[in-house]
This record gives structure tokens, sequence and C-alpha cells, in this order.
């Protein structure tokens, strides 16, 4: 899928495996609202800043009825070496084929030093209760972004 995805569209299912033994899937929620977000890589500078910071705020997240899963392209036995360098209590999903970031359109260009290539852009979801996108944050600067998305959890 290209970046079609809108607010108000369907989020797309899907059924990944994920560091705690076994896998997540998006109907597995129903009823509850989700913060899907797109990263880059386990253990980088950005990426452990973000996962730090919704851990540090999941018990709010968690009052707010929300639950958080993480998504990169990195293996379950990174996503477990990373949760556990970091005491990480966010979930993560493993997406090693790319299905799922196509299609959330996540998956793009990018440059860097002059060199293109492909990979995530630091994206993020807030998913309602009936499986409905509500908000859509793409290019994600790290610094106050958990505190936005909370914000827009709380207003939910």
């Amino acid at each position: 899928m290209d970046k079609a995805l809108e607010i108000g569209s369907k989020a797309p299912s899907f059924s990944l495996p994920s560091d705690g033994e076994g896998s997540i899937n998006l109907k597995d929620f129903k009823g509850e609202k989700v913060i899907l977000y797109f990263y880059p890589k386990d253990d980088t500078a950005g990426c452990t800043k973000e996962a730090i910071e919704f851990t540090k705020n999941i018990t709010k997240f968690k009052r707010a009825g929300a639950h958080i899963i993480g998504v990169s392209k990195d293996s379950i036995a990174k996503h477990k070496n990373f949760k556990e360098k970091h005491a990480l209590k966010v979930m993560l999903a493993s997406d090693e084929t790319g299905e799922m970031v196509k299609k959330y359109g996540v998956w793009t260009e990018k440059s860097m030093y002059g060199r293109k290539y492909m990979g995530i852009e630091r994206t993020t979801f807030l998913i309602d209760e009936k499986g409905a996108i509500r908000r859509i944050w793409r290019k994600v600067r790290v610094s106050g972004h958990v505190d936005e998305v909370l914000a827009e959890v709380k207003g939910l």
C-alpha cells in the first residue's frame, strides 16, 4: 500500500511476531486504543530515546486505555536485547518481511550524506477502539512527541 492511509481509514490488520513470545494482532485490541509507532532500528539514539519516553509514560497511557506497540524490521532476538538493555516496557513487534511497513506507508526513500536508501519513516498512528485511524504523525521528531501523543489519547 502507499501513503493512502488517512484519518478515519480503517487500520490495516496485522499479525506479527512479538518480543513477548508469540504474536501481536490488531484484532486482539478491539475495544481499546492502540498507539502504533514505527521506528527505524533498535538501539540507535533516536529510537532508544523514543522507546524510553513511551516506557516512562506507559502507566499514563494504560490509564487512558491505550496500548503501545513499537514496530521495526529488527528481529525478535534484537528486540529482546533492546528491551533488556533499556528496561523497556512497550510491546515490540518484528516486521522482518517488511509487509506491514508497506501496508502502513512508512517504507520510504531516505537520504543520508547524499546516499539514497529505503527505510522506515518514523511514524506514529493512533487507532481508536473501533480500529479506525484517529491521528497520524509522520516524520516524527522524538523530542516532545510522546507528550503530544498522550495528550491526543486523553482527548479521545
